[in-house]
């Protein structure tokens, strides 16, 4: 380790940086990829969204010391089909520490947490080390909790971790983002540890860096893999196993339907659903080829339980098109003519596969 006051001159850290950090742009030039003008400048503000993400994790909350609870997903920043109705946080962990997590359960319909491995740099996967949520929780009279997160198992509230476990992941959705109100959630840990974060060094910095770089890398590819999948089938349900999207890090009680859709000027999607008796919740969103969501804080693209309007024998219609077709549940293309999308089925004992057609209208 390179003493504190050394000379040293680092610019080719960074230069090593931003050269392996250019290596994502790959993901632009795969034989799969859209040209289109719209689709290649959306990939490339995606790149510059996952290095913002990577910045953040790897480098400004990577100590699992002193852990940092992140947005991981916002309004801008879009990753692997993100949920326009959910907020997503993430913490940096140490399986060999013990962690507390307390906070108030407040009016947010479905709350879970996570432990998982990310490897997203090495094999693309972020599988499940434990799981725990609301249904699973006991709770005070006033709606506050604490949980523990340790390899070791602890009385109450406890969730696990494994030896490879890096990451903890907190997901809160919603049926209405403007009128139910988040649970509040603060992680700390406990037990020994430094009391102070340690000097900043060279060698840190620049595998912090080179990290960061290796994680975008890997995360643009594989989700670039998934929508050349999803192509293979296009405009209907990708009939995959849901281990496969559990293991980059979904949430085990969700069901996954992603698609691909291609369709000509004046075409529309039209998908049908009957949903489920004992479903919690459900949704459906339109993404572009990066698997971003589109803009749902300005644009109809996406639609979930408690805005859809079911047909008169419980079905649900939706029909992705460039303007409302006047019938169904509209989600707007917003300018694409292809791209993915996803289906949710959240809390549901069976998971009817929607069905999928092309129309004229």
């Amino acid at each position: 380790m390179t003493p504190q006051n050394e000379p040293v001159q680092l610019d080719h850290v960074w230069r090593d940086f931003c050269a392996k950090l250019a290596e994502a742009g790959e993901i632009l030039a795969r034989e799969q990829a859209p040209r289109t003008a719209l689709d290649q400048a959306e990939g490339l503000r995606y790149l510059s969204r996952l290095t913002r993400t990577a910045l953040n994790m790897l480098v400004d909350s990577s100590d699992p010391d002193f852990p940092r609870l992140f947005l991981l997903c916002d309004d801008k920043i879009k990753i692997g089909a993100d949920n326009p109705d959910n907020l997503y946080q993430q913490c940096v962990v140490n399986p060999t520490r013990t962690y507390r997590v307390t906070g108030t359960r407040n009016t947010v319909p479905y709350f879970s947490i996570g432990s998982k491995a990310n490897r997203y740099a090495i094999d693309g996967t972020m599988a499940s080390t434990g799981e725990l949520e609301f249904d699973d929780m006991t709770f005070a009279p006033d709606g506050s909790f604490e949980i523990l997160v340790s390899k070791e198992e602890q009385p109450g509230n406890w969730l696990p971790m494994a030896d490879d476990t890096s990451l903890l992941i907190v997901r809160q959705t919603f049926d209405n983002k403007k009128t139910q109100m988040p649970a509040d959630v603060v992680i700390e840990r406990i037990g020994p540890g430094p009391d102070v974060p340690g000097v900043l060094t060279p060698e840190a910095i620049a595998a912090q860096l080179a990290g960061s770089a290796a994680w975008v890398r890997g995360t643009a590819n594989t989700f670039a893999t998934w929508s050349e999948w999803f192509k293979s089938t296009p405009n209907r349900i990708f009939e995959a196993h849901q281990s496969i999207f559990w293991k980059a890090g979904g949430d085990p009680n969700i069901w996954y339907g992603h698609l691909y859709f291609d369709l000509k000027p004046g075409e529309a999607l039209v998908i049908e659903a009957m949903p489920p008796a004992d479903c919690r919740m459900w949704n459906f969103q339109i993404d572009n080829w990066w698997m971003e969501s589109l803009d749902h804080v300005h644009q109809k693209v996406w639609l979930n339980n408690s805005m859809a309007k079911l047909e008169a024998d419980g079905r649900a219609v939706l029909v992705c098109a460039d303007a409302d077709p006047g019938f169904g549940n509209w989600i707007d293309l917003a300018g694409h003519r292809s791209g993915t999308g996803l289906w949710r089925w959240i809390g549901a004992s069976d998971h009817p596969v929607p069905t999928c057609r092309v129309v004229t209208l």
